[in-house]
């Protein structure tokens, strides 16, 4: 009898052979490189996670960077932060490419660290060691020199909240030129140095009146840095007022708790800026937050105020673009989606959990596609009614308050094979380390599955959304299947584009990113 494994059957070799062990210990497929520092730096938040820790992360990261070519790691930079909304992933990747490729990193760099806490990023990591150097070097630090030179006094200020490094110590280290009188009275007093009281900018000034003499009258400064002094209710309901659109979103509790929203109109006030449209299309929340914004407010906070973050959820994904044909999207449930979603780091671990973001996917998908169907998952499929009227919060809740479980990615396309179901797109939105279903052909049951669907549906596309980093997936990409990193809007453009044919894959689209 001839070899079975040199003379495989057409079936097999269509199936194509797994060549990866996931996180978990399933069978998988690895990304090629490109694909591979694509969905980590869409993903990646250098935090533990349920299945890798922060090191191994950063260690991905950086011998994804090292096997694509510089140009492909500065636009991955640049769509990390752009269109992903990510910090720490972007700031990586610039401090690698000031020793991968110094030219590059200068558009780079002023693509990429748009404010204060972007530039700190940079700078921890560059002194870190992890991209080959322990200092700025000469020409990262001519780059942190200008930003410093060419940012407006607000926004100094802004960037003077925060910590390791501060601010101040940036200054300490590379030194800026003072424009003025002004900004050379701010870098001495930043820094703790002797300084012309009278060249002080106004603001600075009178923060510092009103620390030696508290009075009803707060300064115009970052809310942040009188929020360590006793404050009158009247004086919270101010720091409402003044408080950026996401500031505001994430201190409600705090408002609530020092009794703002019993200030007479700050309630209104609150809520007609959470709900302003304008406001919501400029600062691109992602919806994910709002909904655990939504899930976390507590009793004190007026209801009129929960109904402006609901109406701002709405709002955010009023962009979610509408899929064509039969719809099914696959939510993961199992035990590890109820991880963070950014993982566990010490002083920085985020509320939201995988499984909000995959339910959240879901129900976005639903109010888009009233006729889409929703099939969640974990050791098996998982039964449960959605309904596509109700509000997206309500639906994505109730998705949520399922899971426990093995991971089974197969489970909804095996359903799929079992009815025979005619479908045109499927999603898959999951942390993607399927161990519970076994590989078939030397293929993982993903592969093996969808390649049955496929045979019914010659059109059908996969749509594979991994919501955590990671370097294998359970369905190899091609012309049907695409794997996409994330949970920004970005995602749902990079899906409705696939689907409608409009591009090939994801790496393309950030390939197609500017630097």
């Amino acid at each position: 009898m001839a070899n079975q494994s040199l003379f495989a059957s057409l079936t097999a070799k269509v199936w194509l052979r797994a060549d990866a062990v996931n996180q978990a210990g399933g069978v998988a497929y690895t990304y090629g490189p490109e694909a591979k520092l694509a969905q980590l730096a869409a993903t990646g938040t250098l935090a533990d996670g349920f299945y890798a820790g922060a090191e191994a992360q950063l260690a991905d990261v950086l011998a994804a960077a090292q096997a694509v070519s510089p140009e492909f790691v500065a636009k991955a930079a640049a769509y990390a932060r752009k269109s992903g909304a990510m910090k720490d992933m972007p700031a990586l990747l610039t401090a690698y490419l000031t020793v991968a490729d110094p030219d590059l990193a200068v558009p780079v760099f002023k693509r990429v660290i748009d404010n204060g806490r972007m530039l700190r990023n940079f700078v921890q990591i560059m002194r870190s060691g992890q991209v080959g150097r322990t200092s700025l070097g000469t020409r990262p630090k001519r780059l942190v020199k200008a930003w410093l030179e060419q940012a407006s006094m607000a926004r100094l200020m802004q960037a003077a909240t925060g910590t390791s490094p501060s601010l101040a110590d940036v200054v300490k280290m590379v030194h800026p030129s003072p424009a003025d009188a002004e900004r050379r009275a701010f870098y001495g007093w930043l820094i703790g140095k002797p300084y012309d009281v009278a060249a002080l900018p106004a603001q600075i000034a009178a923060f510092e009146a009103w620390k030696r003499a508290p009075s009803s009258d707060l300064p115009d400064v970052p809310f942040e840095w009188l929020t360590a002094f006793p404050l009158s209710e009247e004086q919270w309901g101010v720091l409402a007022g003044r408080m950026g659109w996401q500031a505001l979103r994430m201190n409600l509790n705090t408002l609530a708790r020092h009794g703002a929203f019993g200030v007479a109109g700050v309630t209104e006030a609150v809520a007609a800026k959470l709900a302003d449209a304008d406001t919501i299309a400029r600062v691109r929340p992602m919806p994910y937050q709002l909904m655990m914004a939504l899930g976390q407010v507590g009793d004190g906070v007026p209801l009129a105020v929960q109904a402006a973050l609901e109406s701002a959820l709405e709002a955010s994904l009023a962009s979610v673009p509408k899929l064509e044909g039969s719809v099914v999207v696959c939510p993961d449930v199992s035990g590890s989606m109820g991880w963070s979603a950014t993982g566990y780091r010490k002083g920085a671990t985020s509320k939201v959990r995988c499984i909000d973001i995959a339910a959240l996917v879901a129900a976005a998908v639903l109010r888009q596609n009233r006729d889409a169907r929703v099939i969640p998952f974990e050791c098996d499929v998982v039964k449960l009614k959605l309904d596509p009227h109700a509000r997206v919060a309500v639906n994505a809740a109730k998705l949520a308050g399922v899971g426990g479980g093995g991971t089974n990615v197969s489970a909804p396309l095996a359903l799929l094979n079992k009815e025979r179901a005619q479908v045109d797109v499927v999603v898959i939105v999951s942390d993607n380390e399927s161990w519970v279903d076994p590989s078939r052909g030397g293929a993982t049951a993903t592969m093996a599955e969808w390649n049955k669907l496929k045979a019914r549906n010659p059109g059908a596309k996969l749509i594979c959304i991994d919501i955590t980093p990671g370097t294998t997936t359970q369905a190899k990409s091609r012309a049907d299947i695409m794997n996409i990193g994330g949970f920004t809007d970005a995602v749902f453009d990079g899906m409705a584009r696939f689907a409608s044919g409009q591009t090939r894959d994801w790496v393309e689209i950030v390939q197609n990113t500017e630097v």
